[in-house]
């Protein structure tokens, strides 16, 4: 089966939530969830397999977990293509905590999911340098670090070894700053985003790759390397880091 067919189902499932939330952000969770291969990979991958404590940093509008919802209620049901050929089950997500800044990507999630989505889901309106993680079995982030200083980065990788049981898993997609003209075109892309969200220049502080391992490796993360920028003109890896 193709990919897209395979997909349209739980793309389908998933933009449901957002029937309340606007038309901006059903179209937007349309787009995201069918361009961005990291939420593909995450099921077809089971990088998230065994974890039902989620904490998402800088969620958006919490694509995430109507992906994880959507997919665990396809896998459950017995219709025609209801999960794709090959993919381990989903992650039985019971505890779903989003921490986003931008008012607006909280209020849409917020709607989204306002009616009992199967499981625990709160978003909350904060900066991820200052919020509260409490505690999680896998931690989230993608294509946020970059937005803070180095010397937050490194406040927020130490506070997410804190949330995280002895058995706990980050997955971080960052973009490799030592890729040449690729990188330049994500950095473009991603400084355009800033300036629509905050209506100023945001300076962006990046990393080639293996300075990203090192901070990881620093924080007391050991990691493997995903390449996550499959069908985009963009040069993303998720780094897939567990406790040391």
């Amino acid at each position: 089966m193709r990919r897209g067919k395979a997909l349209a189902p739980l793309i389908d499932a998933a933009s449901a939530y957002y029937r309340d939330a606007g038309h901006f952000a059903r179209h937007w969770a349309r787009g995201k969830l069918g361009g961005d291969p990291a939420f593909e990979a995450i099921l077809a991958r089971g990088l998230l397999s065994g974890r039902s404590r989620l904490l998402d940093l800088g969620c958006g509008q919490g694509l995430l977990a109507a992906w994880l919802l959507a997919a665990r209620a396809r896998h459950a049901s017995d219709g025609p293509r209801a999960w794709p050929q090959g993919w381990p089950a989903p992650p039985a997500l019971r505890e779903y905590t989003g921490i986003e800044i931008n008012p607006r990507e909280v209020a849409r999630a917020r709607r989204a999911f306002a009616l009992d989505p199967g499981a625990a889901v709160q978003i909350i309106h904060g900066d991820i340098r200052q919020a509260d993680f409490a505690s999680a079995d896998a931690v989230v982030i993608l294509d946020v670090l970059h937005y803070l200083d180095y010397s937050a980065q490194e406040q927020v990788l130490r506070r997410i070894r804190a949330a995280l049981g002895s058995s706990g898993l980050l997955l971080l997609r960052i973009g490799d700053a030592a890729a040449g003209m690729r990188f330049a075109l994500s950095k473009a892309v991603d400084h355009t985003i800033a300036l629509a969200r905050h209506r100023r220049w945001v300076r962006l502080e990046c990393r080639p790759l293996h300075g990203w391992e090192q901070l990881l490796a620093a924080s007391g993360f050991r990691t493997h390397a995903l390449p996550m920028s499959q069908g985009t003109p963009f040069v993303n890896v998720l780094l897939r880091a567990e406790l040391v």
